[in-house]
């Protein structure tokens, strides 16, 4: 599992992904990994709550493009080694797609859940 935050403020002002997105600590991951061999990985639903008020909720069948072709894509233009990590997207529901938007504050928790992963909870400070 991996908690995908992004500091929308930065980003604004940089107009690209990465200023936003690659802050230390914006990546939690875990609380453990898994082979691809102990998942459906076109059958997982994927969740998302702060402060126990539901975010984001979807399946990994609603994927635009499946693992497969995503590794194939990735791998056309770059080398992945054994243990890289791929984030492949966010379901509808983050903050900025709110009218008004609903960002993060010091002091939320975030919960992310994987149907038969598990779960990982951050504050947010």
């Amino acid at each position: 599992m991996l908690n995908d935050l992004t500091a929308r403020d930065l980003q604004a002002k940089h107009k690209q992904w990465l200023l936003g997105k690659s802050i230390d600590g914006f990546r939690p991951l875990g609380p453990w990994l898994t082979s691809a061999e102990a998942v459906a990985p076109d059958a997982l639903t994927l969740a998302c709550c702060v402060d126990g008020g539901r975010r984001q909720h979807a399946s990994t069948a609603d994927l635009i493009f499946d693992i497969p072709a995503i590794i194939a894509s990735l791998s056309a233009s770059m080398t992945l080694e054994c243990g890289d990590i791929i984030a492949t997207a966010t379901p509808a529901g983050v903050g900025i797609g709110f009218d008004p938007p609903r960002f993060l504050h010091s002091g939320d928790r975030v919960r992310v859940a994987i149907s038969g992963l598990g779960e990982i909870e951050n504050r947010i400070v």
